[in-house]
Protein backbone atom coordinates (compact mmCIF):
# COMPACT_ATOMS: atom_id res chain seq x y z
CA UNK A 1 0.00 0.00 0.00
CA UNK A 2 1.31 3.33 -0.53
CA UNK A 3 0.40 5.60 2.78
CA UNK A 4 0.45 9.30 2.95
CA UNK A 5 1.99 10.70 6.38
CA UNK A 6 1.96 14.28 7.23
CA UNK A 7 2.65 16.32 10.47
CA UNK A 8 2.53 19.62 12.29
CA UNK A 9 5.32 20.53 14.64
CA UNK A 10 3.98 18.16 17.43
CA UNK A 11 3.72 15.39 15.47
CA UNK A 12 7.22 15.68 14.06
CA UNK A 13 8.65 13.68 17.16
CA UNK A 14 7.07 10.67 16.02
CA UNK A 15 7.42 11.26 12.04
CA UNK A 16 10.61 8.94 11.30
CA UNK A 17 9.45 6.09 13.82
CA UNK A 18 6.16 6.14 11.88
CA UNK A 19 7.21 6.18 8.42
CA UNK A 20 10.13 3.50 9.31
CA UNK A 21 8.03 1.28 10.47
CA UNK A 22 5.93 1.31 7.15
CA UNK A 23 9.02 1.37 4.88
CA UNK A 24 9.97 -2.10 7.05
CA UNK A 25 6.60 -3.75 6.20
CA UNK A 26 6.66 -3.24 2.67
CA UNK A 27 4.78 -0.01 2.29
CA UNK A 28 5.53 2.88 0.32
CA UNK A 29 4.77 6.21 1.98
CA UNK A 30 4.32 9.38 0.36
CA UNK A 31 5.76 12.07 2.69
CA UNK A 32 3.84 15.40 3.01
CA UNK A 33 5.61 16.75 5.51
CA UNK A 34 6.28 18.46 8.04
CA UNK A 35 10.09 18.60 7.80
CA UNK A 36 11.14 20.53 11.00
CA UNK A 37 9.76 21.21 14.63
CA UNK A 38 9.20 24.72 13.31
CA UNK A 39 5.78 25.82 13.93
CA UNK A 40 3.04 25.18 11.47
CA UNK A 41 -0.38 24.58 11.13
CA UNK A 42 -1.85 21.29 11.77
CA UNK A 43 -4.91 22.02 9.10
CA UNK A 44 -2.93 22.31 6.42
CA UNK A 45 -0.87 18.52 6.50
CA UNK A 46 -4.54 16.92 7.51
CA UNK A 47 -5.59 18.80 4.39
CA UNK A 48 -2.79 17.61 2.25
CA UNK A 49 -3.36 13.66 3.68
CA UNK A 50 -6.82 13.87 3.35
CA UNK A 51 -6.56 14.61 -0.03
CA UNK A 52 -4.33 12.40 -0.91
CA UNK A 53 -6.23 9.61 -0.07
CA UNK A 54 -9.37 10.91 -1.61
CA UNK A 55 -7.70 11.15 -4.73
CA UNK A 56 -5.84 7.99 -4.93
CA UNK A 57 -2.58 9.22 -4.68
CA UNK A 58 -2.59 7.02 -1.60
CA UNK A 59 -4.59 4.02 -0.27
CA UNK A 60 -4.28 5.35 3.45
CA UNK A 61 -3.45 7.92 5.64
CA UNK A 62 -2.07 8.97 8.70
CA UNK A 63 -1.67 12.18 10.58
CA UNK A 64 0.13 13.21 13.43
CA UNK A 65 -0.34 16.44 15.85
CA UNK A 66 0.27 17.15 19.27
CA UNK A 67 -2.99 15.06 20.59
CA UNK A 68 -4.39 13.95 17.20
CA UNK A 69 -7.69 15.48 17.84
CA UNK A 70 -7.41 18.95 15.54
CA UNK A 71 -5.71 16.47 12.47
CA UNK A 72 -8.32 14.32 12.92
CA UNK A 73 -11.03 17.53 12.92
CA UNK A 74 -9.29 18.61 10.12
CA UNK A 75 -9.52 14.98 8.36
CA UNK A 76 -12.68 14.55 8.63
CA UNK A 77 -13.86 17.79 7.24
CA UNK A 78 -13.01 16.40 3.68
CA UNK A 79 -15.68 14.86 1.38
CA UNK A 80 -14.53 10.67 1.68
CA UNK A 81 -12.40 10.92 4.60
CA UNK A 82 -12.78 8.54 7.70
CA UNK A 83 -10.48 9.71 10.28
CA UNK A 84 -9.80 8.64 13.90
CA UNK A 85 -7.96 9.47 16.65
CA UNK A 86 -6.56 6.04 18.21
CA UNK A 87 -4.76 5.31 20.50
CA UNK A 88 -5.09 1.72 21.38
CA UNK A 89 -4.28 -0.78 19.00
CA UNK A 90 -7.62 -2.79 19.30
CA UNK A 91 -9.41 1.12 17.62
CA UNK A 92 -6.61 0.79 15.39
CA UNK A 93 -7.48 -2.02 13.51
CA UNK A 94 -11.46 -2.57 14.35
CA UNK A 95 -11.92 1.19 13.00
CA UNK A 96 -10.55 -0.17 9.58
CA UNK A 97 -12.28 -3.55 10.21
CA UNK A 98 -15.86 -2.87 10.81
CA UNK A 99 -16.18 1.04 9.58
CA UNK A 100 -13.34 1.68 6.26
CA UNK A 101 -11.56 3.71 8.40
CA UNK A 102 -8.52 5.52 6.01
CA UNK A 103 -7.20 7.90 7.67
CA UNK A 104 -5.25 7.30 11.49
CA UNK A 105 -4.53 9.90 13.73
CA UNK A 106 -2.39 10.19 16.56
CA UNK A 107 -1.24 12.51 19.20
CA UNK A 108 2.78 12.71 19.42
CA UNK A 109 2.38 14.30 23.06
CA UNK A 110 0.36 11.43 23.65
CA UNK A 111 2.04 8.08 22.71
CA UNK A 112 5.49 7.17 22.20
CA UNK A 113 7.27 5.31 19.70
CA UNK A 114 6.35 1.91 20.84
CA UNK A 115 2.99 2.39 20.99
CA UNK A 116 3.09 4.30 17.58
CA UNK A 117 4.79 1.54 16.02
CA UNK A 118 2.00 -0.96 17.35
CA UNK A 119 -0.60 1.40 16.05
CA UNK A 120 0.58 1.63 12.81
CA UNK A 121 0.61 -1.88 12.19
CA UNK A 122 -2.86 -2.87 13.77
CA UNK A 123 -3.97 -0.10 10.74
CA UNK A 124 -2.02 -0.59 7.79
CA UNK A 125 -2.52 -4.89 8.81
CA UNK A 126 -6.47 -4.61 8.94
CA UNK A 127 -8.68 -4.71 6.50
CA UNK A 128 -12.68 -3.76 5.73
CA UNK A 129 -14.36 -6.80 6.45
CA UNK A 130 -17.55 -6.55 3.83
CA UNK A 131 -19.92 -8.38 6.57
CA UNK A 132 -22.92 -7.22 5.48
CA UNK A 133 -24.13 -5.25 9.02
CA UNK A 134 -20.28 -3.26 7.99
CA UNK A 135 -21.36 -2.49 4.53
CA UNK A 136 -24.87 -1.15 5.85
CA UNK A 137 -23.39 0.70 8.57
CA UNK A 138 -21.13 2.41 6.14
CA UNK A 139 -23.29 3.10 3.53
CA UNK A 140 -25.23 5.17 6.18
CA UNK A 141 -22.32 7.27 7.15
CA UNK A 142 -21.94 7.57 3.65
CA UNK A 143 -25.14 8.92 2.94
CA UNK A 144 -24.83 11.45 5.88
CA UNK A 145 -21.49 12.48 4.43
CA UNK A 146 -23.99 13.24 1.04
CA UNK A 147 -26.23 15.09 3.31
CA UNK A 148 -23.84 17.18 4.96
CA UNK A 149 -22.19 18.23 1.43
Amino acid sequence: MKIAVGVDHGGFPLKDTVIDVLQSLGHSVLDLGTYSTESVDYPDFAAAVGRAVVSGEADRGIVICGSGVGACVAANKLHGVRACVCHDTYSAGQGVEHDDMNVLCLGARIIGPALATELVQAFVNATFQRDERFVRRLNKVLDLEEEGA
